[in-house]
């Protein structure tokens, strides 16, 4: 455990004893929903005395332990000072029915609203996105924290350009190296190392974490138990992009049996060493970058791009590439991707397709349904 992880449990421990109860509507003025899942719901609220806008994040008690609550909320106290990280602002309290927090409103929604479906978004603007989520990830890394919820729901705005915008919802966050229950779940955004948990009956129903939700003995004995690690982190970054990119996603998910799946492996091993044998746990080796071209590709050989992947620049088809590994221990880290930032990622012809299609859409009123998107994985 690293000194920052420890330094949480202990602060954890600290404000359980401080904790208050409080009235919300004393304090503050609720002014709208500004977003719900399965953890509770986030309020947008303006301070009674000061004025100052926040929002106001509500843990409902009743499956929410007081543990995870305060974990969340002192990690993104302390920990989260990056300016892409969403900050708490020290104003943690209870009700009779939630566990609430304060934290920094973003007031122009979040990345999930901005990606057209099918038509992603523009690729300057993609680029200052992925820019500041490197840097974001990079600095939970570097204290040694995994975020492992990476997606558009959970990247929030502070303008409509998308120049600055935070990552959020820490409710995911596990210290690298802790040992949880591996989940297997239908979602491109799903590592493919994940899939040997694959058709275990309990797998959708585990929830790792200190939720208070009790699991029997026979339960227990089928879980597959793994190490996190931030090349999660570094898989979502790339699905991610792609759907930023594009609008879609590169494949339905990361199983062995997905069509659109196998044809990106079958590229991904063909642009490698005929000796590079794909094992997801193989270590780490080492390759001359005289033998590769600029994408990374062998100069022996034109290996065909999969199909999904042919409207991308040799760049980005580099940082598809080095992000989603299929072997964990060889995916490249969020600071190296910095390294593929600045030039042209989209094919002249696909990019000025999209620009039409997309100004289309907008004089239309725009599509912003990103949940259709799911489940499709090809383009």
């Amino acid at each position: 455990m690293t000194a920052a992880a420890k330094l949480l449990d202990e602060m954890c421990h600290l404000t359980a004893q401080s904790l208050n109860s409080m009235d919300t509507s004393e304090h503050f003025k609720v002014v709208k929903l500004l977003g719900e899942g399965s953890y509770g719901k986030v309020m947008l609220a303006v301070h009674r005395k000061r004025g100052t806008p926040m929002a106001l994040k509500f843990f409902p008690r009743d499956s929410t332990s007081l543990f995870s609550f305060l974990r969340e909320y002192n990690l993104s106290l302390s920990f989260c000072t990056h300016p892409s990280l969403t900050r708490a602002l020290g104003i943690a309290y209870s009700t009779p029915s939630h566990y609430i927090f304060a934290q920094q409103a973003s007031l122009f929604g979040d990345l999930y609203e901005v990606i057209i479906p099918e038509l992603g978004m523009e690729e300057d603007c993609c680029q200052r996105v992925v820019s500041q989520l490197c840097g974001a990830l990079s600095h939970l890394h570097s204290l040694g924290f995994v975020h492992r919820d990476l997606k558009p729901e959970n990247v929030f705005l502070c303008d409509s350009a998308c120049r600055w915008v935070k990552l959020g919802d820490f409710g995911m966050v596990k210290s690298r190296g802790t040992r949880i229950p591996e989940v297997w779940y239908n979602s491109p955004y799903c590592t493919p190392e994940a899939e040997i948990a694959r058709g275990n009956n309990d797998s959708s129903n585990i929830t790792d974490g200190n939720d208070g939700i009790k699991v029997g003995e026979e339960k227990k004995k089928k879980r597959v138990w793994v190490s996190v690690e931030p090349s999660t982190d570094s898989w979502a970054l790339g699905i991610l992009t792609y759907a930023m990119l594009t609008g879609s996603h590169p494949w339905a998910e990361t199983a062995s049996d997905c069509h659109s799946y196998l044809k990106y492996q079958e590229w991904f091993e063909r642009s490698k060493s005929p000796n590079d044998e794909l094992d997801v746990w193989a270590e780490p080796q080492t390759e001359s970058p005289q033998d590769l071209d600029d994408a990374g590709l062998e100069k022996k050989n034109h290996i065909p791009k999969a199909p999904q992947f042919a409207c991308f620049t040799h760049l980005a088809c580099s940082f598809f590439q080095s992000l989603l590994n299929p072997r964990p221990q060889l995916r490249g880290k969020p600071d190296e991707a910095l390294s593929y930032l600045g030039g042209e990622w989209m094919m002249e012809k696909e990019r000025v397709r999209l620009e039409k299609e997309r100004k289309k859409s907008r004089g239309k009123g725009g599509i912003r349904n990103m949940k259709e998107m799911e489940g499709r994985g090809e383009r």
